[in-house]
């Protein structure tokens, strides 16, 4: 029998994002001194400095023009080898002006982070590229305004590996990335990292857990939870049962979960493996709750045509319909007691994108 090899290290990649911000401050570099540039130093939002080198870099007396191939790492990324481009212009009027030109995505459905009708560059890529514009402008002494459009050649090719067609995001890819870099997506890899987090808890003592999907999610967990030491929580990702199973098998008799609509309406309805792509959200499922805390046949039909989960949440909000909230984690809270045979103490909190809370149900059956 072969030993079994020990599994590299894998290696991170960065975010369609990142890469955008690093060829339009090339971009605009070469177009205020007229020389082209090799690469561009950014700061990414997780605080590390990168430099990405450039595959093209033009510039004319008008324009500058940057072009990165994205690396993706290695995550089975479907923007990995992307071509990022960037292209700045002088405008007549101040003000930086940001638009996506080919096969970046275009929204046409609400309950996106980005307005209907805009390109499909996120909020942290957003910031990221007016920021370093400013800096860039401000560096050089400039006043004059500029337009930015970043474009991925073959980005509308590249959607249809994506979600973004059922989202209601048109012609391309989507501009990514909340932190900067792309941490590789292994399952074996990260299952065995959520183990080990459970197991470095419970050896500090820890009897209450704290379990989110991501960053975002566990930040607001934190605030929620104060009191607690930083090792009682444990990003669980997509893997929902299975971190609920291994805390019970160390013993972890109190969990807290903490997330947001999306994920969150799929654990409600049972499913306990909650990547984007293992199963869609039920919307049936969300206008049958909101049926039961009083949602009339207008709201409920909204529901069933909803484009994400997270637009059900911002009807119910403008409703004024806050048990429906507190429904969703009620069932989310039996899912998880369902998956694991009971035996432990489940609380569920629900946040907003933007950390507003949403809702919470505890249910004990220690």
């Amino acid at each position: 029998m072969k030993a079994k090899k020990e599994d590299k290290p894998l290696r991170e990649g960065y975010t369609t994002g990142s890469c955008a911000t690093a060829a339009t401050k090339a971009a605009l570099l070469s177009l205020i001194t007229g020389e082209v540039q090799k690469e561009a130093t950014i700061k990414l939002p997780m605080g590390r400095i990168v430099t990405f080198s450039m595959e093209q870099c033009e510039v004319k007396e008008n324009m500058g023009f940057a072009e990165i191939i994205k690396d993706a790492g290695d995550d089975p990324d479907a923007t990995h080898g992307a071509r990022i481009q960037s292209t700045v212009t002088w405008k007549d009027t101040p003000g930086i002006e940001l638009d996506g030109g080919v096969g970046v995505g275009r929204v046409t459905k609400p309950g996106l982070p980005v307005p209907v009708g805009e390109a499909a560059i996120n909020p942290v890529p957003r910031k990221m590229l007016y920021r370093v514009a400013e800096e860039v402008l401000k560096e050089h002494g400039s006043n004059r305004g500029i337009k930015i459009i970043i474009s991925v050649p073959d980005g509308e090719e590249m959607a249809k590996k994506t979600l973004n067609g059922r989202l209601g995001i048109l012609g391309g890819i989507s501009i990514l990335g909340t932190r900067g870099i792309v941490v590789p997506f292994s399952t074996a890899a990260y299952k065995a990292s959520i183990v080990q987090a459970i197991s470095v808890a419970k050896t500090s003592g820890c009897d209450h857990l704290v379990i989110t999907t991501g960053g975002r999610s566990e930040k607001y967990g934190m605030k929620e939870y104060p009191d607690l030491p930083e090792e009682a929580f444990v990003e669980m990702g997509d893997f929902v049962g299975f971190t609920l199973k291994q805390c019970k098998r160390q013993g972890i008799k109190h969990v807290s979960m903490v997330g947001m609509m999306g994920k969150f309406s799929k654990v409600a309805q049972g499913v306990m493996m909650v990547h984007s792509k293992s199963a869609p959200v039920d919307f049936n499922f969300l206008a049958d709750i909101a049926e039961r805390v009083g949602g009339d046949e207008e709201l409920l039909e909204s529901i069933r045509n909803a484009n994400t989960a997270s637009q059900v949440g911002d009807f119910m909000v403008e409703r004024n319909l806050p048990h429906f909230f507190d429904s969703l984690c009620e069932n989310c809270c039996r899912s998880g007691l369902r998956e694991v045979g009971g035996g432990m103490k489940i609380e569920t909190s629900l946040y907003t994108f933007k950390g507003a809370f949403l809702g919470k149900a505890v249910y004990d059956e220690r």
